[in-house]
């Protein structure tokens, strides 16, 4: 249950929802809060101009729903969205200028660029190609996989240092990515499962 303030208001703190990164914080009532959950447009309430701000109407950088939690007193929310664009009003990507992005968001943000791409097929990219060819998709993670493990069997024979290794295992990364998308299969499945067999 979400516990409103004597104003009726209750804090939102929004988080970039594939990449973790805290983009704001904002004040929502049970209006702005019913017309985030209708349209999957975040909405919050101007304290100043005492009107429903729906973020981005004006500027294009909208905050797209994707959950939305209250805590564990329900007196603040956790809206977790895809920006898209700068969440801040000074056009950085967030209020919060020394927010720290983890070192995994740039898998959330690898796999968002997929996403786009297989949504819109842009001529020329070669993720498209991939998209569109699902058995080259699978020949090149089979291709990448033994790169990795010629990098490691390198490194372990210090013949080389352990960079082409990281190299070998993002170009992994980035080619299973793909292969999944190509087959529909999003991130969220693929950590669902690891989740069950933790």
């Amino acid at each position: 249950m979400i516990i409103f303030n004597a104003d009726g208001l209750v804090p939102a703190i929004v988080q970039d929802a594939d990449t973790g990164q805290v983009l704001m914080m904002a004040w929502m009532n049970e209006e702005s809060l019913q017309a985030t959950r209708t349209s999957g447009r975040v909405t919050f309430w101007s304290r100043s101009r005492n009107e429903l701000w729906e973020k981005g109407r004006t500027s294009g950088n909208q905050l797209r729903l994707v959950d939305l939690n209250d805590d564990c007193d329900g007196d603040t929310l956790l809206v977790l969205a895809r920006p898209t664009g700068p969440a801040c009003h000074n056009g950085t990507i967030s209020c919060f200028a020394d927010s720290p992005i983890p070192e995994f968001a740039e898998f959330g943000r690898l796999s968002a660029t997929i996403q786009e791409r297989a949504a819109n097929r842009p001529a020329g990219s070669y993720t498209t190609s991939l998209l569109d060819d699902h058995d080259l998709a699978a020949r090149k993670v089979l291709e990448e996989a033994g790169e990795v493990a010629f990098a490691a069997k390198d490194l372990d024979a210090r013949v080389r240092d352990r960079q082409r290794l990281i190299e070998e295992l993002a170009d992994l990364t980035y080619h299973t990515l793909v292969l999944a998308a190509a087959h529909e299969i999003s991130v969220a499945e693929i950590g669902s499962e690891l989740k069950k067999r933790s």
